[in-house]
């Protein structure tokens, strides 16, 4: 774990209101506040920055992140995989842009490589494992992966960002509000 590595962690896309309709103008809007806390981010010293590669949130993250590295190389995107194949039941513009983002990233790492019930699980507590922030675009359900890695992360003592997808406005938490 380094003072410079933040993971994503956030819902698929069924767990929005638009669902997978990325130009609705409340999907739209919430990448634009995400891209402005990434760059935040990265303006504060954070250069590594780990994606699980899932629909929706993850995905989003790592295009910002590799947008960004274009302006500044210092960033440096890993790839954190939870099996092989996990794309392969998705449809298949999703398949291009995730397979284009592995191709660009710095680092692919497979916490696993067959698919099991735990993986996803596995895959984000690795992340949570290996970075001091989380950046979480969360709408609160304590019944999701989401919500597991922010309470894990909670557990460690990370700084958590939390973007509300609805409302887009961003809670922090420091390792010190926990820990006291």
């Amino acid at each position: 774990m380094t003072e410079t590595t933040c993971a994503f962690t956030g819902h698929r896309p069924k767990s929005f209101p638009w669902k997978y309709n990325e130009a609705t103008p409340d999907c739209v809007l919430l990448k634009e506040v995400l891209a402005k806390q990434i760059k935040l981010l990265a303006d504060r010293g954070v250069t590594d920055w780990l994606s699980g590669m899932a629909q929706g949130t993850d995905l989003w993250c790592a295009q910002i992140v590799l947008g960004l590295r274009k302006k500044n190389s210092a960033l440096r995107l890993c790839c954190v995989l939870p099996c092989e194949d996990q794309e392969v039941k998705w449809p298949a513009p999703m398949q291009e842009q995730y397979r284009s983002i592995l191709g660009q990233a710095n680092d692919v790492i497979y916490v696993g490589r067959k698919y099991s019930r735990e993986c996803m699980l596995k895959r984000n507590r690795w992340m949570v494992d290996h970075s001091s922030i989380l950046l979480a675009v969360y709408n609160g359900s304590f019944r999701s992966g989401t919500g597991m890695t922010v309470r894990y992360a909670q557990q460690l003592g990370r700084d958590i960002y939390i973007l509300d997808p609805i409302t887009r406005s961003i809670s922090y938490e420091h390792i010190s509000d926990v820990r006291n």
